[in-house]
């Protein structure tokens, strides 16, 4: 079809919307940290893809984990998709969830398919016809999927990734979690990346609820890789990766998306406790504490509670391990590492203080070298 890419505009997207080939679907998810009001409207004609739980194995551990084959090809047709379809994707965020949708229509074959550049605020932005949600029943499509293992990488495969200079991992997440500096918005998942990877938050290829010029964005691709190289991306839960991947596509990069991401990797694996650059603040903390605890050389059971009512008592038992292998040296410079990474100012600080006072004291007293302990600690990190 005439002037279909992997991304189109509104315009064409209102131009075509009579063509009976062309399929428009919304891949709407909620955000995990936001507080999200679904839209009463739609696009004309749109069919609602469920990217939670109609596409995505609901059996498996982790969030939006890709479905068999025979399961997306079962739910598309339901959709009323056939093979012979033009299919046009949008989200009500802009772009957020609808690159998810044309990866995992590219992953089973399907190459006739483009998100919607602005989404529906865009839509909205230029009056075009919208109108109100139903649940309506389609006539089964003949959509055939085909399974693309190009387009995916898995958890078993990363550490061999890691080694190969051919190979680079990109994490789309913000700054701020890929540093550690803000936990998880998870419950329970600690922070991090994987090892070596790079960070491009998936908003700076963005402009408000659009892409970038793509020669705005081949210019940040440039800084990351080379042309030879293939990237793979990966995010929180393979959402946001695929924004990454819709744009290194359109740039001409062989790329992937590891489908597990942060979740699956950061639940799977311990962390790195010998590069205090990679701490979370929830370790930090712990070792913070566990240093000031063992300032009289023994850290006392109440004192160990009062740690573990701050921190989960898996982080604890292995930043104390890595304590534990430390001397006193080494313990000091691995917390002003690890402080210098998480950027603390005086409010951060002035918590920390108090945290460490009331470990202290949670066993009755504060002796004279858990004192000093905490002022040498203030004298070196103010």
């Amino acid at each position: 079809m005439d002037g279909f890419d992997n991304i189109v505009s509104v315009k064409w997207l209102k131009d075509h919307l009579s063509h009976p080939n062309v399929v428009v679907l919304n891949g709407t998810i909620q955000k995990v940290s936001s507080n999200f009001k679904s839209e009463e409207q739609q696009i004309e004609n749109a069919r609602f893809f469920d990217i939670k739980n109609a596409f995505s194995d609901a059996s498996a551990e982790f969030p939006n984990t890709i479905p068999s084959e025979i399961q997306f090809q079962t739910e598309a047709q339901k959709l009323g998709i056939n093979k012979e379809d033009f299919i046009v994707v949008y989200d009500e965020f802009g772009i957020y969830s609808s690159p998810r949708v044309w990866w995992l229509f590219k992953t089973f074959g399907h190459n006739n398919v483009a998100v919607l550049d602005g989404g529906f605020p865009e839509w909205k932005a230029e009056k075009f016809p919208t109108e109100v949600k139903t649940k309506k029943q389609y006539n089964s499509g003949n959509f055939i999927a085909k399974y693309n293992p190009n387009n995916i990488v898995y958890f078993e495969s990363l550490e061999a990734i890691n080694k190969d200079p051919n190979f680079k991992i990109i994490d789309a997440r913000s700054s701020d979690r890929f540093m550690c500096r803000v936990p998880e918005p998870r419950e329970g998942l600690r922070s991090g990346h994987i090892p070596n990877s790079f960070n491009l938050p998936y908003q700076n290829i963005l402009n408000e609820h659009k892409f970038q010029h793509k020669e705005q964005i081949a210019s940040t691709f440039k800084d990351l890789a080379n042309n030879n190289q293939h990237l793979v991306f990966t995010c929180g839960s393979g959402i946001t990766a695929s924004i990454l991947s819709l744009a290194a596509t359109l740039l001409g990069y062989n790329n992937s998306v590891y489908d597990g991401s942060w979740t699956e990797y950061g639940t799977l694996t311990t962390g790195n406790m010998q590069d205090p650059k990679q701490w979370s603040k929830e370790e930090l903390l712990a070792y913070i504490l566990i240093f000031v605890a063992h300032s009289d050389l023994e850290e006392t059971k109440k004192e160990k509670e009062y740690i573990l009512s701050r921190v989960d008592k898996d982080i604890y038992k292995r930043v104390e391990e890595k304590f534990n292998q430390d001397n006193d040296y080494q313990s000091i410079q691995n917390i002003i590492e690890a402080v210098k990474t998480h950027d603390y100012y005086r409010n951060d600080l002035a918590d920390l203080f108090a945290d460490i006072k009331l470990m202290a004291f949670a066993d009755g007293g504060f002796d004279i070298m858990e004192k000093e302990a905490y002022h040498y600690l203030k004298k070196i990190l103010k």
